[in-house]
């Protein structure tokens, strides 16, 4: 099969992209590197992709339709994984306009020039930051979505809109994932698990945003990289699916997990709640099971020390 991976030098994309290659399929990738952290770490995760035959690089802005017209005449995919996204709660209360013209412009340049090249079957990357406040838990897909707290989760859900729209219209096969908290290997920086443990192993002090009660629903990269490969394997018409790991960690315990695993106790500095974090994360994950055969296997007991055995690793590669 021949897949267009957008994103794909992202830390989930670069994962997939190594999957699908392993599984003999031939990807082309679209990344644009921006500076939202730094450019080195994406050129990192696709260093041994980029030695394969059967993978092509496009760099580009994901917005920009002259240069994805031309990744469709020219590759001509089956199939498109879009991960490409601008990411973060935060940074998007600063900069929306920035998130709105990526995640949704974007998402609808994906869906326009597949739809116009005869592309039918897509699979959307979500989150899910969509069900913000949601007091429910488990989270499931079809909860109401009225309570999205940040501009990044605003604009994920007018993608997931504009999927099922483009599905309806043209009766192409969309499948969205909404991902819960992916932590491992060539992890973002300015996500807790990767910044938490950077900062104890340097001995820094670690930032914390509220008094630790918050909790997440943190799931393993491997799983992550199962249920999206699962998406090209069948048709699904238009389905949304949570990949989660389906336990909740308290912020707290995550941090004392850290520790144990490293080693050292963290120095904390103490910090307000911040505009458009949620109180809890937890997904419900029996659709996944049924419809993609999705079974996580690494529990956060488990995923955080295989994390933090590659970041000591990534350290003492660059100190050589």
């Amino acid at each position: 099969m021949r897949l267009f991976v957008t994103g794909g030098a992202g830390f989930i994309g670069s994962h997939v992209v190594d999957r699908l290659l392993a599984l003999g399929h031939h990807v082309t990738v679209l990344d644009d590197f921006n500076d939202y952290y730094n450019p080195a770490f994406k050129r990192r995760n696709i260093a041994s992709a980029c030695k394969h035959q059967q993978f092509c690089l496009v760099e580009g802005d994901v917005a920009d339709q002259s240069i994805i017209r031309k990744i469709f005449s020219d590759s001509k995919p089956d199939m498109v994984i879009h991960l490409a996204a601008r990411a973060g709660v935060r940074p998007s209360v600063q900069n929306p306009f920035l998130y709105q013209r990526v995640n949704v412009e974007g998402t609808l340049n994906i869906l326009e020039c597949a739809r116009a090249s005869g592309v039918k079957k897509i699979t959307f990357g979500s989150s899910s930051s969509v069900y913000g406040s949601n007091k429910k838990a488990p989270f499931c897909e079809d909860d109401p979505i009225l309570n999205t707290l940040s501009p990044y989760a605003a604009t994920k859900l007018a993608g997931e809109a504009l999927c099922r729209a483009y599905s309806h219209l043209y009766s192409m096969d969309i499948t969205v994932l909404r991902f819960f908290t992916v932590y491992g290997p060539r992890g973002r920086p300015d996500m807790a698990i990767y910044m938490f443990s950077e900062k104890i192993l340097q001995e820094q002090p670690i930032p914390v945003f509220g008094d630790g009660s918050s909790r997440r629903d943190y799931t393993f990269i491997d799983d992550i990289v199962e249920g999206v490969v699962a998406t090209t394997q069948k048709e699904f018409g238009f389905e949304i699916f949570n990949l989660g790991g389906s336990e909740m960690t308290s912020l707290g315990n995550l941090i004392s997990l850290i520790e144990k695993t490293i080693g050292k106790k963290s120095k904390i500095e103490r910090l307000s709640e911040q505009p458009g974090d949620v109180q809890q994360t937890f997904a419900q994950i029996d659709k996944a099971r049924a419809g993609l055969g999705y079974n996580p296997q690494t529990s956060v007991h488990e995923g955080i020390p295989k994390f933090v055995a590659w970041l000591q690793k990534e350290h003492n590669e660059r100190c050589r």
